[in-house]
């Protein structure tokens, strides 16, 4: 399993924002991308998602910013990444679209919340990649290992990767 990028950087601002020497003090993007050397446009867009989840408080004005809007400790991870993660596809099966066939309806599949889209089985499986895909028993084993790695993710919050927070503020030159 790989997270995206966009992930990373949604976990690596939170964890900025929680270990500021002062929680309630705003930030703002500019300071969050230096931090980490990471693009302050592509940061911007996972800000704005994570106020929109509710994650971040949002204050406009010459002197805005940024906050958490959340106690670090009900900061769910697993949560979170089910929120934001595009999709779960571990293997081809496991596509996002149909192949070749943008007018039938998908065959969306939510397993403990996570958007998962399987290829029609009763498709062309030649045309679509995998030819064992109708009689294949691997999905069931990536299904729990998927499983598996976001009941991992769940059992931990935000507040529980940051009680390091003197070192972190050190690396992050808070």
């Amino acid at each position: 399993m790989r997270l995206t990028n966009y992930t990373d950087y949604a976990l690596r601002s939170l964890i900025y924002l929680a270990v500021k020497p002062a929680p309630q003090a705003l930030a703002n993007i500019s300071d969050i991308a230096d931090s980490y050397n990471i693009s302050k446009s592509h940061l911007t867009k996972i800000i704005h998602q994570l106020g929109q989840l509710g994650y971040i408080d949002s204050v406009r004005g010459k002197n805005g910013g940024i906050r958490l809007a959340r106690a670090p400790k009900d900061i769910n991870l697993g949560v979170l990444i089910k929120q934001i993660e595009p999709d779960f596809a571990l293997v081809e099966c496991f596509a996002t679209t149909l192949a070749n066939d943008n007018s039938s309806q998908n065959n969306e599949v939510t397993q403990k919340g996570l958007p998962i889209t399987l290829i029609e089985e009763s498709k062309n499986a030649a045309s679509l990649g995998c030819v064992i895909s109708p009689a294949c028993q691997l999905k069931a084993v990536f299904f729990e290992a998927l499983d598996a790695f976001i009941n991992v993710l769940e059992r931990y919050t935000l507040a529980d990767i940051i009680n390091n927070k003197d070192e972190l503020n050190t690396l992050l030159s808070l």
